[in-house]
Parts: C-alpha cells; sequence; structure tokens
C-alpha cells in the first residue's frame, strides 16, 4: 500500500501532547462514578475524578445540567460555599481521595474523542475539561462514564417561570447543595420517582399539597402509595396540570383539571416539581461515538451494554444510571406519551415547548422558521407537519433545524424529549420510534473565552494557511486566474497566511 505522503499544511502531528495523562478518567462524581474511582485507585491506577458541581450559577440559570427551575436561592453565586457543601454531601470523596483519586469538582467535561473518522490527528483518547476561566485537554486509557440521569420535562401554560423544575433538580438543590428555594410542593406525577420524591420532601420538612396524575391510577408500588397516603398527601389521579399561577417571585399555584368532569381547582404552592420521568445523560456518549439505542426499559435512548457496564467502544465503560435507570417501568417512554396526549389536549397550540428559542407547539407542528427571520414566504408558510413526512419519517434533527427547537443555549435539555413526543403524538407514531436528536461538542454551553486556545503552539500556526490553504480563499471571485490573483497572492505574504 502506498505510504502517504506529509501534509505541511496538515493538522496530523501538530496538536500539542494532553495537559495531564491519566490511565483512568471518571467523569461523575455521583455514587456510582466515586465507587468506580475508588476502584480503580485501590487497583493501583491512576484517577482522576471530576465532576461539573457545584455548578456555575450562570449554568443554573440555563437550567444545565438539571433542570433546576429558579428555584435556588443566592447560595449558589458563593463558589467557595458549594465546593464545600458538595464535598461535606458525598462523604465518598473522601474515601477516594485517601484511595489516591485526584479529585476536581466544579470542573465540566464538554467532550471526549477516542479515534475514529476525522480524529486520526489526536495524539490519543483525549477529554476536553473546562472550568470557569479555561478549557485544557487530559489523556486517558481507559475512561468511565458515570453521568447519571435527568429529569424529562412537559410543557404546559406558566412552565416557563421561576418554579417549574425537575425531581432530579430539587434532591440536588436539597440535598447536596442546601440551596433551595421553595417551601410548598405540587408534584406531577404518580410512579416511584413521584412517590419516592414526595417522601424526600417530606422528610426534610418540605409541604407536599399533592400529587397531579394524568392517569386514572396511581402508577407506583403499593408500598410506597401506602407511605404517601398515610403522610396526608392527595394522589389527584385523571387530573391535568393547565396553568402554573405566578406572581413576582415565580409560581404561586397550579390550576388542575379533572379530565372527565372538567372541574377544576387551584393548589396552593411555589414550586412545581415534574416527577413523570428520567432519562440517561448520553450526551457525552453520543459525542464519543458509542452505540445508543431507544430502551424505554432503561428510560429512554441509552448505551447498548451486554452487562451495563461496557459500550461499543473499547476505551470506555460505564457506571450508574448513564447505562439505564434501572427502576423505569416496562412501559415509561408510553407513559410519557400518555401524558403529553393529554396535555396537547388540555393546553393551548400556543404553549412554548423551546423556552431558550420561544418555539411553540403550533409553530413546530407548522415546522415555521424562527421569529427572528420575519414573515415567512408563502411556500414556506404553506410547509407543515404533513408536508414533511411525504419525505419520510419526522426526525427531530431536521426539524430542529428548521424551526430552532432545541438550538438554544440548554441545548434541549427541557425540550428534547418533548418535541421527540409531540412528534410522535402528531403523526399518530410511537414515541419508541422517533430518533435520538444528536448532540454536538461542547456539550456544556461555555463561553468562547474558557475555549478559545489563545495559546496555540508555533508548529500548528506555521503552515497552517487560512481556510486549510484553499488558494482562492481571499481572493475575489472575478480575479481567480488572471494576472490579477498573484497580486492578492502577494498581498498575504505568498502562503496567504494572516
Amino acid at each position: 500500500m502506498t505510504q502517504r505522503g506529509f501534509d505541511p499544511k496538515a493538522v496530523a502531528g501538530k496538536h500539542p501532547a494532553p495537559e495531564q495523562s491519566v490511565e483512568v478518567l471518571v467523569i461523575g462524581a455521583g455514587p456510582a462514578g466515586t465507587g468506580a474511582a475508588i476502584a480503580a485507585a485501590k487497583g493501583g491506577a491512576t484517577v482522576l475524578l471530576v465532576d461539573e458541581n457545584p455548578v456555575d450559577a450562570g449554568l443554573i440559570g440555563l437550567d444545565t445540567p438539571l433542570y433546576w427551575g429558579g428555584r435556588y436561592t443566592g447560595a449558589v453565586q458563593t463558589k467557595a460555599r458549594m465546593v464545600e457543601q458538595v464535598f461535606a454531601a458525598n462523604p465518598r470523596l473522601e474515601e477516594a481521595f485517601e484511595a489516591g483519586a485526584e479529585i476536581s469538582l466544579g470542573v465540566y467535561c464538554w467532550g471526549a474523542w477516542v479515534g475514529g473518522e476525522g480524529l486520526a490527528s489526536l495524539p490519543g483518547p483525549v477529554a476536553g475539561l473546562a472550568d470557569d476561566e479555561r478549557a485544557w485537554m487530559v489523556g486517558f486509557e481507559r475512561l468511565v462514564v458515570a453521568t447519571g440521569a435527568r429529569d424529562v420535562a412537559f410543557a404546559f401554560q406558566g412552565w416557563d417561570q421561576p418554579g417549574v423544575m425537575g425531581a432530579r433538580a430539587l434532591c440536588a438543590l436539597v440535598q447536596t447543595y442546601d440551596a433551595f428555594a421553595g417551601r410548598r410542593l405540587a408534584i406531577l406525577g404518580s410512579g416511584d420517582l413521584a412517590l419516592e420524591t414526595a417522601l424526600f420532601a417530606l422528610g426534610r420538612r418540605l409541604e407536599v399539597a399533592a400529587l397531579i396524575e394524568v392517569e386514572d391510577a396511581s402508577r407506583g408500588s403499593q408500598a410506597l402509595i401506602g407511605e404517601v397516603a398515610a403522610a396526608g398527601v392527595p394522589i389527584l389521579t385523571g387530573h391535568a396540570p393547565v396553568l402554573a399561577l405566578g406572581g413576582l417571585d415565580g409560581v404561586e399555584g397550579l390550576g388542575v383539571r379533572a379530565l372527565e368532569s372538567g372541574a377544576q381547582r387551584v393548589i396552593a404552592c411555589d414550586t412545581v416539581v415534574q416527577a413523570i420521568a428520567v432519562t440517561p445523560v448520553v450526551e457525552l456518549l453520543d459525542v464519543l461515538g458509542a452505540r445508543l439505542a431507544m430502551q424505554p426499559t432503561l428510560g429512554g435512548h441509552a448505551p447498548v451494554s451486554p452487562d451495563g457496564t461496557a459500550t461499543s467502544l473499547a476505551q470506555v465503560s460505564l457506571a450508574g444510571d448513564v447505562a439505564g435507570v434501572a427502576s423505569v417501568p416496562r412501559d415509561a417512554v408510553a407513559y410519557q406519551q400518555a401524558w403529553m396526549r393529554v396535555l396537547i389536549a388540555t393546553s393551548d397550540a400556543g404553549v412554548i415547548l423551546c423556552q431558550c428559542e420561544a418555539v411553540t407547539r403550533e409553530a413546530l407542528l407548522a415546522v415555521r422558521q424562527p421569529a427572528y427571520l420575519g414573515e415567512p414566504s408563502a411556500g414556506m408558510a404553506a410547509r407543515d407537519l404533513g408536508r414533511l413526512l411525504e419525505d419520510g419519517p419526522a426526525n427531530p434533527d431536521q426539524i430542529k433545524r428548521l424551526t430552532r427547537a432545541g438550538m438554544g443555549p440548554c441545548q434541549g435539555r427541557r425540550c428534547r424529549e418533548q418535541v421527540a413526543l409531540t412528534l410522535a403524538c402528531a403523526t399518530n407514531e410511537s414515541a419508541e420510534r422517533v430518533p435520538l436528536a444528536g448532540y454536538r461538542a461542547p456539550v456544556r454551553p461555555l463561553p468562547l473565552k474558557v475555549l478559545a486556545a489563545w495559546d496555540e503552539a508555533a508548529e500548528m500556526s506555521g503552515q497552517w494557511d487560512v481556510w486549510f490553504g484553499i488558494p482562492g480563499q481571499w481572493t475575489p471571485y472575478a480575479d481567480i486566474g488572471t494576472e490579477r490573483e498573484a497580486l492578492h497572492q502577494g498581498v498575504l505574504g505568498g502562503d496567504m497566511h494572516l
């Protein structure tokens, strides 16, 4: 086979070595990630354990990585206090440290790569890390992804104001951060997740006004239902949330409707907790190129794994809920779709699905261009989901590009699943058949100042012409192929590097 020649203009061989290299890199310091780090360190490996908690207050405001819903105190603004709180909330971090693992809190993993098409120039398997000030690369021999699970959000009128949040975020604010600003909760859902959330809140001396369930019976285990009932908390089956009433500080009550009679009532509360479903946090695995598949018994799209730890990539392993949420019922995705059908039937078409880009359900189904582009042309206005389906099944990535739903700073964490569920309901399709909208690095909305590589090495810039050395890139089109083309090249210094 003919050897490829060296291209001085190419990036291959010019990437600097990673700032740090370890044998085992663990992303996520929850119980599973911390346990994996301890086991690897005790086995003699060099281990780096990274966790994004405490999350920067700016990212919390963007509902990243969890659906925080604006119900946090000013304590999240004090980074030093939050680091202490996170460390105190997880005693096993000290055990990991004593076992020899290096621990980095408040550090985000915004991407990871282990080779493949278009990645031959990398010096080896690397992960991109960042804090609030800078970004850097870490090399690894094995990567353990322990990113956990996040809440699935659902839209109804008023859900886009402070006080509507997710169950996992509630647990984090109360237990990990000690920074929850609410007192009285209304909880959506009646499965084990909702029941456990109610019991958790009651155990922390919070009030639980009611659980709201669209189905005719509670879905949770009888033992948990009994505990919640014994605490005096009603479970309103056959009801749907129709309006989160708000004031200066956000939610002040939740309007619910009895689906059979149509009767409405208002539940006094300052927080609405969405505890309908959780799903594995797979964005990093998607960027890595690990094989994913819709697996309803694991909570949605989850990594394909023969044993819950291995992935399709030899260097990448799993730990914890990212491999699949074990307590999810078999019909978990169908249950989510049942909720979506009810919310579509009981809410106005103008309800916002994508908060970041202000995309309404009506605009999504009409496949309407973003509002900032102005009024669509007659041809664009005639387009709708029905016409789009003539070309094949609805695809969330295609809808995202046409409407911008899911393109905002939260990177689809509030709307990704419900966009897919809405498309499924609108097309009479099972939600399990709607493909996953793809992720790209960076998987965290980091400032450009953090990601910018201002200290680019000389070997990277020395022979790398602007736009990969395409000769005509900075030459006016009319001058290409004429005697004037040499004039432009001369002005640019011969190799056109600016």
